[in-house]
């Protein structure tokens, strides 16, 4: 790939960027993953891969303006377009547009070839360890979910069983499960060794929340029954 070519897909790229939980540097981590994935892999098409990480957000807006949008469905799409109107071969623009379409966690579309298996692992790495809960708690932020849940008793929820989006749902649903859904080798190996700081940042917060809703429930039951409380 020459120089002229990347500057033009991170142009595009960048043009399209807006979520700060998606944003240009998640994507340069996705790429720069990619690349050290790569590197233990065998008949590799760089120009291919660096071309889907590149671009693999580019319908994050989409889909954050409308929910019901899948923004790997329709990135791959404007990718493909994109590419075409740039000059690029078709049969290069439907590989990335494979990849592309492949790569969400939440998705039906398998990663057949392994650039799309490489992409597919590199952006979940963005989703282990501390970057991992970093990203999600933007995200969480900015749709307006909550840490946590507290169910009708006052109990403060891990996460296991909510049927409310959260921190703690999406880390029981999604950031503890990714672990076991890596394609290659050394994704799975740079995953696992972040596992354990996600882990720990989880059960330091559930234990936070939840002792100091034990303890300040115990405390106010105790000042109503006194006829303390004011």
């Amino acid at each position: 790939m020459t120089k002229e070519t990347y500057q033009l897909l991170e142009k595009y790229m960048l043009s399209c960027m807006g979520d700060s939980a998606h944003d240009k540097e998640h994507i340069y981590r996705v790429l720069y993953s990619a690349l050290e994935i790569a590197q233990e892999e065998q008949d590799v098409d760089y120009d291919v891969l660096i071309c889907a990480c590149l671009l693999h957000d580019v319908g994050r807006r989409e889909q954050f303006d409308n929910p019901s949008l899948c923004h790997a469905q329709v990135g791959a799409e404007k990718a493909y377009r994109f590419l075409m109107e740039q000059g690029f071969e078709e049969s290069f623009a439907a590989r990335v547009r494979h990849c592309i379409l492949a790569h969400r966690y939440r998705n039906n579309n398998i990663p057949e070839t392994i650039e799309a298996k490489i992409l597919f692992d590199a952006d979940k790495l963005d989703v282990t360890g501390a970057i991992g809960i970093a990203r999600t708690l933007f995200y969480k932020g900015r749709v307006s979910e909550p840490l946590y849940n507290v169910d009708s008793q006052g109990r403060v929820q891990d996460g296991t069983e909510d049927t409310e989006p959260s921190f703690f749902q999406e880390y029981k649903y999604k950031l503890e499960n990714i672990y076991s859904h890596f394609y290659t080798k050394r994704g799975a190996e740079m995953a696992q060794a972040r596992r354990q700081a996600a882990a720990d940042y989880y059960e330091n917060l559930l234990q936070e929340v939840r002792l100091i809703y034990e303890k300040g429930g115990r405390e106010l039951a105790e000042r109503a029954i006194d006829g303390q409380l004011m």
